[in-house]
């Protein structure tokens, strides 16, 4: 049974996702037993192609695919892809990263070393911060007022919620109300629950081959609703903590 599970979200990532498989291995090998789940959501690209001919000769990896009722290829979006992998997973905690390249799979054991550190139990979700980021200045100027936003109504202590890079707990992450877009608010929605919330700096790269899914504008229209779901949320924060013992009567 493996104790990390690396949960990659990709859409039409053919260009992208070997090279980024392969930092993985590099990176994680060497550190503990894991698994890597890509959830493909969707993709027209031929990227399953190249992922199952890549599983004949590494079986700790998993595919994925989301379809709809008709058995078709279906999008559901990242915090779709995320769950479903999350859901899927082997390893009590899960580490998460974008398909596209931008997140370098070298800061991954940096990222889950906090909750495999000794006395971590209250510690639920590490949360990589972006520095040196590497994207266009038009979508550096959304993310900054977007999180300067958010920051001001959740309080979250977290500069930077976009970021792929995240690490927690298999367990406290499926107790979560599930939404969509709900990736973006993971701090809030984990501190609204009762865990710790920590961070690690993370660099940041341009993106590999491909182009972006999603657009500024996208993200604005649906971040306001989502904002003000999430502040509905917080005020209706769980009593119980984790590590609480529930007595049955």
């Amino acid at each position: 049974m493996p104790e990390i599970s690396i949960v990659i979200p990709a859409k039409n990532e053919a260009p992208n996702i070997a090279g980024l498989l392969d930092e993985i291995d590099a990176a994680c090998a060497p550190v503990c037993d894991y698994e890597v789940i890509v959830v493909d959501d969707g993709s027209d690209d031929g990227m399953d192609q190249i992922l199952r001919e890549r599983m004949k000769t590494h079986p700790n990896l998993r595919l994925l695919q989301h379809k709809n009722a008709a058995g078709q290829r279906a999008s559901g979006g990242q915090s779709a892809g995320v769950h479903s992998g999350v859901r899927a997973a082997k390893g009590s905690i899960i580490c998460t990263l974008d398909g596209d390249g931008q997140n370098p799979p070298s800061e991954l054991p940096a990222l889950m070393a906090p909750l495999r550190a000794a006395n971590s139990e209250k510690i639920g979700l590490v949360a990589g911060q972006r520095v040196g980021r590497q994207d266009t200045m038009s979508k550096k100027l959304a993310s900054k007022a977007a999180n300067k936003i958010r920051g001001a109504i959740l309080k979250d202590g977290t500069r930077d919620t976009g970021c792929g890079l995240k690490a927690f707990r298999r367990e406290a992450f499926l107790a979560l109300p599930y939404f969509d877009h709900m990736h973006r608010y993971l701090p809030a929605l984990f501190s609204r629950d009762g865990w710790q919330v920590a961070h690690v700096d993370v660099a940041h790269r341009s993106r590999g081959g491909g182009s972006s899914n999603y657009n500024n504008l996208q993200r604005g229209l649906v971040g306001i609703v989502d904002l003000m779901g999430v502040a509905w949320l917080l005020r209706r924060r769980k009593k119980a903590q984790p590590g609480e013992v529930m007595r049955e009567e």
